[in-house]
């Protein structure tokens, strides 16, 4: 989406209020969870729905 925006980390980070490293653990897939307050800020950012940059991924390792 941040290329579809045209948009870089760095820009969309400071709209949201995130630091550039706590938005890369974001978009690497490291993220254990996600704040609800900072996935709608990341929506309004890019206008995007979560379904366009969320991805379920089943974990077998309980």
């Amino acid at each position: 989406m941040l290329a579809k925006r045209k948009m870089k980390s760095k820009e969309l980070a400071g709209l949201i209020g995130i630091t550039e490293a706590n938005l890369s653990i974001l978009k690497s897939g490291k993220a254990k969870a996600i704040r609800f307050s900072t996935l709608e800020a990341i929506c309004i950012a890019l206008d995007c729905q979560p379904c366009d940059i969320l991805e379920y991924e089943k974990d077998i390792t309980f």
